[in-house]
């Protein structure tokens, strides 16, 4: 997955600038994204401080790295009950 050219407390920044009432358009081109990127992060992210943010992030790995173990364990769940049923 590709990681963004912003870190969190930019995002936070840009966010609050537009909360401030900076016109979204001039923002957009003052830091060089686009606008559906920043009504994306504003989905997101929007109302959030650094400590939800950072909170926010780790919850999102945790939940991709269970997953993985799920599908693997679901993976070695299959192989087992086709070597059962192929052996009867």
């Amino acid at each position: 997955m590709k990681t963004s050219k912003f870190s969190d407390s930019q995002i936070l920044a840009i966010l609050k600038q537009a909360e401030a009432g900076t016109p979204v358009p001039g923002l957009c081109r003052e830091h060089g994204m686009s606008s559906a990127t920043f009504y994306k992060w504003r989905a997101k992210f929007g109302g959030m401080d650094a400590s939800m943010m950072a909170r926010l992030k780790e919850l999102e790995a945790e939940n991709s790295r269970l997953k993985k173990m799920y599908a693997e364990e679901r993976l070695k769940a299959e192989i087992l009950k086709e070597a059962i049923e192929k052996k009867w």
